[in-house]
């Protein structure tokens, strides 16, 4: 006889197992203390089976018939019930494990080999602090586009609209590389482009009238810091490689002698030459018996071990009351070219090798880093020599 809501409620436990029947296996068990589970008694390739089906009064009487159903509905399709739970729960486990920001990290200990360091570093910390504190802990197959563009707002609000491009761009990586080890079914990021204002193009700050920049290299030299950062200071316009790539000069990489610098962009991983102008020259051999013994030219001031930091320059410049409005260090680069196109007349391609940006020949093939070496020897020192015309004052416009 099928049992009633009021028999289950009433059921009494006794000295052992007492077992209560209802229909097509469904039973429900009362253990001498007093618990109730329901049970559910099967047969699958010809072995007797049970299947816990929840605790009474949590589950109740017809709740614990349509799990009974749903069970017998899987035995009729030919598999095994308690085996499809424990899949189930398998499969649970291993969807919560595969958190986003467990797949993100896998994704970054297998890229991050091939980054520059500087670059690794900033896209570990923009996702520690931007995007694992709000879907760091959700399974990524779970994700969805809302939920990632919910995070990178919170970085659009406080105003940092580039980095928040950046910051969805990386969370798209995670997603590939999620797709790519079966750990995702697809990107989400992809329904959110346009869901972000664009970032307007701008430009690093530089001062590109003679007169000002005279202004600023006279407050360098004034500056009363530190030798290698007075120096690193003064050799950043006359050089105008990226701030990064100064403050990172190893001795190794410099021929004094021979006036030239050798090193790798580390924007395009390619080599580039330096010619060195007296003045580069004489600043080089000033800092050299402080630093010279050690691998980078402008060393950390706690540790010889690493370069001059990030900072260096910019605070020194801020400190001599060069607002960031005014001029950054990349601004030199801007200054550099500006000037010796517009002031001193030399051919743009050759102070695009000076750059290191990317200059092709007629057939398309892009030109090595000796490439017009002569002239380029002759511009660096034209341009040494005007930035000291510029200091004191010498110096009136100059042919365009």
């Amino acid at each position: 006889m099928p049992l009633s809501d009021a028999k289950v409620r009433n059921a009494k436990p006794g000295a052992k197992t007492v077992k209560l029947f209802d229909e097509r296996g469904l039973y429900l068990e009362v253990s001498p203390s007093g618990g109730k589970w329901w049970r559910l008694k099967y047969r699958f390739e010809g072995k007797e089976k049970r299947l816990s089906l929840g605790v009474y009064p949590d589950v109740g009487l017809k709740d614990a018939r349509a799990r009974r159903d749903s069970a017998r509905r899987l035995l009729s399709e030919g598999v095994d019930p308690s085996a499809n739970r424990k899949a189930q729960r398998s499969a649970s486990s291993d969807h919560a494990a595969n958190s986003f920001e467990v797949v993100a990290r896998e994704w970054f200990e297998r890229y991050s080999p091939n980054w520059v360091p500087s670059h690794g570093s900033r896209i570990i910390r923009r996702l520690e602090r931007d995007i694992f504190p709000w879907i760091g802990r959700k399974p990524i197959a779970d994700l969805t586009a809302p939920q990632v563009l919910e995070a990178v707002r919170r970085i659009e609000e406080r105003g940092a609209l580039e980095t928040a491009h950046r910051a969805l761009q990386n969370c798209g990586q995670v997603f590939r590389f999620a797709v790519a080890t079966g750990r995702a079914e697809r990107d989400p990021t992809t329904d959110l482009r346009g869901a972000l204002p664009p970032v307007k193009p701008g430009h690093f700050s530089a001062v590109t009238d003679p007169a000002q920049v005279g202004a600023i290299l006279r407050a360098i030299d004034s500056y009363r810091g530190t030798v290698p950062v007075k120096c690193a200071l003064r050799l950043a316009p006359l050089v105008f490689v990226r701030p990064g790539e100064l403050r990172q000069a190893q001795w190794t990489d410099i021929d004094i002698d021979g006036a030239e610098w050798h090193y790798t962009v580390t924007k395009t991983n390619t080599p580039h030459l330096v010619p060195l102008s007296r003045q580069a020259v004489d600043l080089l051999r000033e800092v050299e018996p402080l630093t010279g013994e050690g691998r980078y030219v402008f060393p950390s001031a706690r540790s010889a071990d690493r370069p001059m930091s990030d900072n260096a320059i910019l605070a020194a410049m801020r400190r001599m009351g060069i607002e960031k409005s005014e001029m950054t260090g990349h601004g030199f680069r801007a200054m550099a070219r500006t000037i010796l196109d517009e002031v001193l007349g030399f051919r743009p391609d050759y102070i695009e090798h000076q750059l290191a940006h990317s200059v092709r020949d007629p057939n398309g093939r892009a030109y090595n880093r000796t490439a017009h070496l002569a002239e380029r020897r002759k511009m660096m020192q034209a341009w040494a020599d005007y930035l000291d015309e510029l200091r004191t004052g010498k110096s009136a416009a100059r042919r365009s």
